[in-house]
């Protein structure tokens, strides 16, 4: 019932996540001590090299165009980069708070945690995390066998590198669990190398294929798989999806489909029983197409023979589970929130599709199946649901989940029995074993915590945006924090991408909540949390409901009196940090500080890098006037005022990032260091890593410090964090 989507398709693979505007500073809460400035060096100052462009008549300057190239290719901007972290590095270890919460955050972050389990066979995949290690380690264990005990190895990452800078990307065994394809990528590149396994002996096939790979799915005779990959590694838009059979040379796998438009990425699945290809087309978030094809026929040498599900409809067609005669969809087509439709394969197109779960009140999030029963996940109001259907789509009942919380389900049409995730704020990540989807369940694995979980109050508000639109909002508190009007406060947000922001357990704010800081997560116009929709009004033209959204929350908290402008924070990573980077713009009178993570923040040149064409069908584009126009509005690095009071900001990016250019954070940091009227008490800070992407497979050392960094950051500019 899980669908891995490629790693293209994810808009953001990070969740880490005031003032006046002016005036005098001087009883600013998050100033550091006398003796902590004495210690804080001075950031390097970019040089100041204009270059100017057109757009649609209108002339843009660029002053810091230089920064857009990455260290390997200018030694001026690794020079500047180094002063930068050098800087950076110099106030935050200088602040008096950072010693108590590495101490604190390094024993929370090595509590590891166990994935959600998969069956194959008469086995049971899963990954595990624990103690100090720097990455998830891929066991298997025999159905009904103790994990703790009785599970052994298969692939340990941390053995591949000395620094702990290798991680397991994805894996994917065979349908009887003999077999496992499996990818790794190094430094957060996320450039999957894909490498196959004897699953009974941990033999290494030969089998290595290159180029930021994701699986397709395994023929049924387990010599062959379906992918898809770059032509090209440094073309992102070369994807093809190919068909490798084993023990060949990967560079004559054969093609089936290939990318032809830079903002449409094609993608292949193969059923379980082998006969059929599904070939995708997805422009961005809101719509694909879909084809089948005869496997066999086009395996045997035959042309690929595409049949239309779905063509130039405007919604999403996601195939979730095949059977013998037939194949269950979900689609938000006519049905913004989603729903379930039957799809035979001898007459697959739109006339012939039979409704077997209709749309309703939740958002449909998926479907799969157990040998007796079909699951369906929902989300309701921003928290799961998992109903019980017969295969027919008949409502029965449904699953019994310990509470308000995110939930995913891992199911097999083979086995009765099934595996469930749950998580909350303040539940951490349990895996779930269920005999039946009736059965209560039993406690298969699950995270603990060495705190009063239960002196952790979560609760859920709405309020009204600009144009009335109910915005919710999850708030978590210690049980004895009440409004007074300055609480410490850190909102996060992402808004974007379809992406939902469920109640998710992090034992990193632990530390914030002990010390009587409010965290608070809110769900803008721009995710799925109400299906096609709530995302669409988040889009494109519609990108400032997004931002509205945002200060509509804060201004709630500060109007109930959970906290005011001086102790408010903002965070947010990947398009959450465009979020944060047009908040502290926009309305910089209403935050203290901000965290701007691997951000995107030029908005009319991000498509021209990396993979960054693919968000056009999001965002929009500069070459378009009416793109221009949007994007020119809330941009950033195209809205900074000289002579401003800015909020203080830390900005990180990845020098290995393969989605968000590091040009992003290093260009805005160098424009308000320049123009922003901030000084030592609200610095404007930068850090690039060196030995990481956009925040995946990052080792335990660097996960503890980033923690460090962002925690100590934000206690220090809302006043939790030692003198002033």
């Amino acid at each position: 019932m899980r669908i891995r989507q490629s790693s293209l398709l994810l808009g953001t693979c990070l969740l880490f996540g005031c003032h006046p505007a002016s005036g005098t500073h001087s009883t600013h809460v998050g100033g550091t001590s006398s003796t902590t400035r004495g210690a804080v060096a001075t950031p390097p100052i970019a040089r100041v090299e204009p270059v100017a462009d057109a757009y649609h008549g209108t002339a843009v300057t660029d002053q810091y165009r230089w920064l857009e190239e990455l260290e390997a290719e200018s030694a001026d901007v690794k020079s500047w980069t180094d002063g930068q972290n050098d800087h950076t590095r110099s106030v935050l270890e200088a602040l008096p708070c950072r010693e108590a919460l590495t101490g604190e955050l390094t024993t929370l972050m090595q509590l590891g945690g166990v994935g959600l389990p998969k069956m194959a066979g008469d086995l049971v995949f899963f990954t595990e995390r624990t103690g100090t290690q720097n990455q998830p380690v891929l066991k298997v264990v025999t159905a009904g066998a103790d994990p703790k005990t009785a599970a052994r190895v298969l692939i340990d990452p941390n053995a591949l590198s000395d620094q702990g800078l290798i991680s397991l990307d994805w894996w994917e065994p065979t349908k009887d669990g003999t077999l496992l394809a499996y990818g790794t990528s190094q430094s957060g590149s996320e450039l999957s190398e894909l490498r196959v396994l004897r699953v009974a002996t941990g033999e290494a096939l030969s089998d290595v294929v290159t180029g930021k790979v994701d699986f397709g799915g395994w023929n049924p005779d387990k010599q062959a798989f379906a992918y898809s990959g770059l032509r090209d590694i440094k073309d992102p838009y070369s994807r093809e999806s190919r068909w490798h059979v084993l023990g060949q040379d990967p560079a004559g796998d054969r093609i089936i489909v290939k990318q032809t438009d830079p903002s449409r990425i094609p993608w292949v699945g193969i059923t379980d029983d082998g006969k059929w290809f599904f070939v995708g087309l997805s422009d961005g978030w809101q719509r694909n197409d879909l084809w089948i094809a005869d496997a066999p026929a086009w395996i045997a040498g035959s042309e690929l023979n595409r049949i239309p599900v779905a063509v130039d409809l405007d919604g999403r067609f996601e195939p979730q589970f095949s059977e013998s005669g037939r194949f269950v969809m979900k689609t938000s087509f006519e049905s913004p929130r989603g729903r379930l439709v039957s799809v035979e394969w001898g007459t697959p197109g739109q006339s012939s599709w039979k409704t077997i779960v209709p749309e309703g009140k939740a958002v449909l999030d998926g479907a799969g199946r157990t040998k007796h029963a079909m699951l369906v996940s929902w989300e309701a109001d921003v928290h799961s649901e998992i109903s019980i259907h017969s295969p027919e789509g008949q409502r029965t009942g449904s699953v019994e989940l310990p509470g308000i919380g995110t939930a995913s389900v891992s199911t097999s049409d083979e086995h009765g029995n099934f595996f469930a995730f749950y998580t909350s704020y303040n539940a951490p990540r349990t895996i779930l074993s269920y005999d039946s989807p009736k059965a209560n369940p039993t406690v298969w694995a699950r995270t603990e915590v060495p705190a009063d979980l239960s002196a952790i109050v979560v609760t859920q508000h709405f309020t009204p945006s600009k144009d009335g639109t109910k915005i919710p909002y999850f708030m978590v508190r210690r049980n004895d924090v009440t409004p007074s009007g300055a609480n410490p406060t850190l909102l996060y947000a992402y808004g974007g991408f379809n992406v939902s922001l469920t109640p998710a357990f992090q034992a990193t704010m632990l530390p914030w909540l002990d010390r009587g800081g409010v965290y608070v997560v809110a769900n803008l116009r721009g995710g799925s949390e109400y299906g096609e929709a709530w995302h669409r009004a988040g889009m494109q033209a519609n990108k400032q409901n997004v931002f509205d959204d945002l200060y509509a929350v804060a201004g709630s908290l500060i109007a109930d009196r959970w906290t005011d402008s001086g102790h408010l924070a903002v965070e947010g990573g990947s398009n959450g940090g465009l979020l944060t980077g047009v908040a502290v713009t926009q309305l910089p009178e209403l935050f203290a500080c901000a965290i701007s993570a691997v951000p995107l923040l030029d908005m009319l040149r991000f498509h021209q890098f990396l993979i960054a064409k693919y968000w056009v069908p999001e965002y929009g584009s500069s070459e378009t006037p009416e793109g221009f126009e949007v994007l020119r509005a809330y941009s950033p690095y195209h809205n900074v005022k000289p002579g401003m009071r800015y909020p203080a900001v830390l900005f990180t990016a990845g020098e290995n990032d393969s989605r968000v250019h590091p040009l992003h954070a290093r260009k805005m940091a160098a424009l308000l260091q320049a123009q922003a009227a901030n000084g030592p008490d609200d610095p404007i800070l930068l850090w690039v890593d060196r030995n990481a992407g956009h925040g995946a497979g990052k080792p335990l050392a660097l996960r503890v410090r980033d923690e460090v960094d962002q925690w100590s950051f934000v206690m220090w500019q809302t006043g939790l964090c030692g003198t002033r």
